[in-house]
């Protein structure tokens, strides 16, 4: 099958399995849900304490649950019937919302309960995700895994463009109640796209004791540096160059214009990736993976950089229009936030991409839910140390966390890049030849 030579979105996974279709379809409505749940919580907790630290603190304190979720879990993603996992774990997330809802109706909210309710829908969320990726791989052929890729890239940025945006404006309009009611409708997109899948019983060997399963999966990482440098890569990142936690902050003491700039602010990132994955037709042919990843995470701190500089002369009023206030917006600054956060979401998505197709392709089908777990938690845990980075830098200055975090992205996979040429130049195709 040879893919067609075009720059646009290769859209070929969806005729080759309608149940990749489906389960696609409900992820991303249930995405957008979830997306708006998570701008929703940020501003929530922003409105009870006026802390940018207590924002981060969202992510933070879900950490842990979300890193034994993810080592666990992925167990479990290969031990039992993957659809039924899946079902299980969006069950999970579901009920969560629906008590964050609940309480908010009441107005019995607290930042514990946020705090608490959060984190059970997180690890919910982390399963689901694991599961699909470990099934995707089962109802496509290798060759079209990067494009599903590009796919759910899309998807993903969609939910966190449609989210983010509904949040601001619904939060403002009509209140945290009924923005959380829209996500419980919203997520029953991911209860009709997974019961549409066939049955994913595990593979022989898939079926082992947990503990001695983790001891595996992590001895696999090991062994293979390609997969481990994913990780490592991605969790640079994330770490440093993950700024969501300060759109609050700075609708309201940098750029101004209140939640609604926070909304729009998590949305712009999230339109790059989109607009990088409608573009992704010759991008996805690429075999150099592990090239693509170093230079798209470079490209990626660049921006962040890009960000930091913005704000910093915002807030030392060197930029036109001065500081904003949550009742005026500096229009030309928003832009200028705006493009930064566009490039930082087209090279992630790229990143992502690539990273996702490498563990799909590299990963035998029996500890795939393992590996896909540590993926996971690797990608939802670097976030939440991100956040804690940005609440710590953050009590300075709100243009310290994306400065300083953009330039400790660029050295660090810079050094790496060197430090691990077998990575750098790791190619998917030579790699297919010789197994």
């Amino acid at each position: 099958m040879t893919r067609r030579p075009s720059i646009l979105l290769d859209t070929r996974p969806f005729k080759a399995s309608r149940h990749f279709t489906w389960m696609w379809l409900g992820a991303l409505v249930a995405g957008v849900g979830n997306s708006l749940t998570a701008v929703a919580v940020g501003l929530h907790v922003y409105e009870l304490t006026h802390s940018t630290f207590a924002v981060s603190m969202v992510g933070v304190i879900a950490l842990l649950p979300t890193l034994f979720a993810g080592l666990y879990g992925g167990t479990i993603v290969d031990r039992y019937d993957r659809r039924v996992v899946a079902l299980l774990a969006a069950l999970l997330a579901w009920s969560s919302t629906a008590v964050i809802a609940a309480l908010a109706w009441l107005d019995m909210e607290t930042i514990w309960t946020l705090y608490l309710f959060s984190a059970l829908s997180t690890i919910g969320a982390t399963l689901v995700s694991a599961s699909r990726q470990a099934i995707i791989p089962n109802l496509l052929e290798a060759e079209l895994l990067p494009a599903a890729g590009a796919l759910n890239g899309m998807s993903m940025g969609l939910q966190i463009t449609l989210g983010p945006s509904l949040a601001g404006l619904l939060v403002a309009r009509f209140g945290f109640a009924w923005t959380y009611t829209l996500d419980l409708v919203l997520f029953c997109g991911a209860f009709l796209g997974l019961a549409a899948l066939p049955a994913m019983p595990p593979e022989a060997g898939g079926q082992t004791k947990a503990w001695a399963a983790i001891r595996e999966s992590f001895a696999y990482i090991r062994q293979t540096p390609v997969v481990a440098m994913s990780f490592v890569v991605d969790i640079i990142a994330m770490t440093f160059g993950n700024p969501r936690s300060l759109f609050p902050a700075l609708g309201a003491i940098a750029i101004g214009g209140g939640p609604v700039t926070a909304g729009i602010l998590a949305a712009a990132s999230a339109v790059g990736a989109v607009l990088c994955s409608l573009l992704s037709g010759r991008i996805v042919g690429w075999s150099r993976h592990g090239r693509a990843v170093n230079l798209s995470v470079i490209a990626y701190g660049i921006f962040t950089v890009g960000l930091g500089v913005v704000v910093l002369l915002v807030r030392t009023g060197l930029w036109p229009g001065g500081v904003g206030t949550p009742d005026r917006m500096n229009s030309s600054a928003m832009w200028a936030a705006m493009v930064m956060l566009l490039g930082m979401g087209a090279t992630d998505n790229v990143s992502a991409i690539f990273r996702n197709t490498i563990l799909q392709q590299a990963v035998p089908d029996r500890i795939r839910g393992r590996m896909q777990g540590i993926y996971i938690m690797v990608v939802t845990g670097g976030p939440r140390l991100g956040d804690l980075f940005v609440g710590l830098l953050a009590i300075g200055a709100v243009w310290a966390p994306p400065l300083v975090g953009g330039l400790a992205i660029i050295g660090l996979v810079a050094v790496l890049a060197r430090a691990v040429p077998g990575f750098h130049r790791y190619d998917a195709h030579a790699s297919a030849a010789r197994t």
